[in-house]
């Protein structure tokens, strides 16, 4: 039996298998504890005149909190507004995003980012978050508990200065919007953005000029419906990529967890967490509320009665002693998934960049990449860096692999003979073939193993250029204007496959008359496959069969020339 030739065809389906496996699927998949109340003063208890609020039909945006069972959150249903029901709208553009918020509630119903655009060559910015009849996806803050703003009846309607604000040349932006909550009472929520960033703090000032402590908990919540994401590329058609798109949190347990859209439905989530953080994770992007990383916070998800999904954190109420004045609040991320900038923000936050479970390998090779472009400015020329410093990492598994696959050839001749001779009889012709590879010293596995030992490899790179938001929509040269796209015209799978052929040619034959066409079959299977991979992956196969080729044809030739000055 040619153990390496099965062992061969095994390790290429078994590539095949994992390829197409990761191409199709990037997903995944106690009870609340008692909230603790944080003192701004220690002042007498008290109540505060309830505030007049718009109420809306069939409105449950908010979660509420129940004293008499000590601050646990209800997950109510969430419904949208009624079709026709228009808010005033401010509008705030910075250098990296363009916000719209609505007044009525202070939601966040828009937001695009500058510097990344909705399709290659589109003077269309990226859309995260919208409110319109093909999508919603906003993101939601309000005040709950003893002195609510937001309840189950009804939303504040805030007032602002200005219904357009701009960063200009400001490093800091506060946007403003004005609640009286009582004659002695207003509430002003803050939303300040900064130069370069995609993190919006979102903070509540409360003025408490009353003759009664102001008590009230901050909640943060993304509301999203099950539509697609819109950084997904479907043309692929049944190879098309299909990443992971829902709720991911941290806890006291694990920095990244992730809960399914489904999943929400039949197991919502209910977490008291130190710190922690909750979003909804989609392709290259990434929207996430931040709380206080000091405080103890409730982490929640809702799957409403219309469809609605919803990943909220609810943080410890607040007293504001009467005459005093207080401030709490979380920060709200709507960006790209710079894992550099998330791990600054909080523990985990960066490990949205799922590179699957050959993280600790991905995690290096996406610092190389990143090196390599710092010194080159190109992610292809990048990934053909990265491609050749792999090479020479298994420069000496690889010379030992075309070692064993030259003297295979060497000694194929005979091992022809030894299957003619035993043709009827498959165990004593194993034995035979066993004692050829003895006597010559090959390994039957040297031609294999190191195609094993590579594959964790290959896939982590897959990971890489498919997670990493810096190759999207990023050139190489000619006809290659996004790394992460398939080859537009095919070329690059094309020359893939030619190159496997010709690395088929370099390696003996099989014996075997069937083992012979399926590896025949192969350069074209894989072409296939190629097709509709990203360009960056392409890329790296590219380079390294040539990198091979060139390593094996030297090698071959050693060997051939070796023999014949013995001959």
């Amino acid at each position: 039996m040619d153990i390496q030739r099965y062992l061969l065809i095994a390790a290429i389906a078994a590539l095949s298998f994992m390829l197409l496996v990761e191409w199709r699927n990037f997903d995944p998949q106690g009870p609340l504890a008692t909230a603790k109340t944080v003192q701004v003063d220690d002042s007498a208890a008290g109540s505060a005149a309830t505030p007049e609020q718009q109420t809306l039909p069939n409105s449950g945006d908010v979660p509420s909190l129940d004293s008499s069972s000590d601050q646990q959150a209800v997950a109510d249903a969430v419904t949208d507004l009624e079709e026709g029901d228009t808010h005033s709208i401010v509008t705030v553009d910075t250098d990296v995003l363009s916000v719209k918020i609505d007044t009525h509630g202070g939601d966040i119903v828009f937001a695009s980012l500058d510097e990344y655009s909705k399709e290659l060559n589109s003077d269309s910015n990226f859309v995260l978050l919208e409110n319109n009849p093909q999508r919603q996806f906003v993101a939601q803050s309000g005040l709950i508990g003893q002195n609510a703003t937001d309840t189950a009846q009804g939303r504040p309607r805030y007032r602002a200065s200005s219904s357009e604000y701009t960063l200009g040349q400001q490093d800091v932006l506060n946007v403003d919007l004005h609640y009286a909550y009582s004659d002695d009472i207003t509430i002003t929520k803050r939303f300040q953005f900064k130069r370069g960033h995609y993190l919006v703090d979102v903070k509540y000032l409360i003025d408490n000029r009353s003759n009664a402590p102001f008590n009230a908990a901050f909640f943060g919540q993304l509301k999203r419906d099950n539509s697609d994401d819109p950084g997904t590329n479907d043309d692929g058609g049944m190879f098309a990529m299909k990443p992971y798109l829902g709720v991911a949190y941290a806890n006291n347990d694990d920095l990244y967890n992730k809960i399914s859209f489904d999943k929400m439905r039949d197991k919502p989530l209910k977490q008291s967490v130190d710190g922690g953080w909750i979003g909804v994770v989609q392709h290259y992007f990434v929207s996430a509320w931040v709380p206080n990383q000091e405080a103890q916070n409730q982490l929640s998800t809702v799957v409403t009665n219309g469809g609605n999904n919803i990943a909220r954190v609810t943080s410890p109420s607040v007293t504001v002693a009467a005459g005093s004045q207080g401030e709490f609040g979380a920060s709200l991320y709507l960006g790209p998934k710079d894992q550099y900038r998330l791990e600054e923000i909080a523990p985990g936050l960066d490990l949205t960049v799922d590179y699957g479970w050959l993280w600790w390998i991905a995690q290096p090779l996406f610092w190389l990449l990143t090196q390599i472009h710092n010194l080159l400015g190109n992610w292809g020329w990048s990934i053909v860096g990265v491609t050749v410093l792999v090479k020479a990492a298994f420069f000496q598994l690889n010379a030992k692999a075309f070692k064993s696959m030259a003297n295979m050839r060497k000694v194929q001749p005979k091992l022809m003979e030894v299957r003619e001779r035993y043709a009827d009889d498959k165990q004593k012709q194993s034995q035979a073939m066993m004692e050829l590879y003895k006597k010559e010293k090959i390994n039957p596995l040297g031609g294999c193993l190191p195609m094993l030992v590579q594959m964790p490899v290959f896939i982590a790179l897959y990971w890489v250029l498919m997670e990493s938001v810096e190759l999207r929509h990023a050139p190489f040269m000619l006809w290659i204007e996004d790394l992460s796209a398939m080859d537009p015209y095919f070329v690059l799978p094309v020359i893939m496959g030619v190159s496997m052929f010709i690395q088929q040619k370099l390696n003996p034959p099989p014996p075997d008359p069937m083992q012979a066409k399926v590896m025949q079959w192969l350069p074209i299977i894989f072409t296939f496959f190629f097709l509709f991979f990203p360009a960056g992956l392409v890329l790296y196969w590219v380079v390294n069969n040539s990198l091979s080729i060139v390593q094996q044809y030297i090698i071959t030739k050693g060997i051939e020339k070796a023999e014949q000055g013995k001959a």
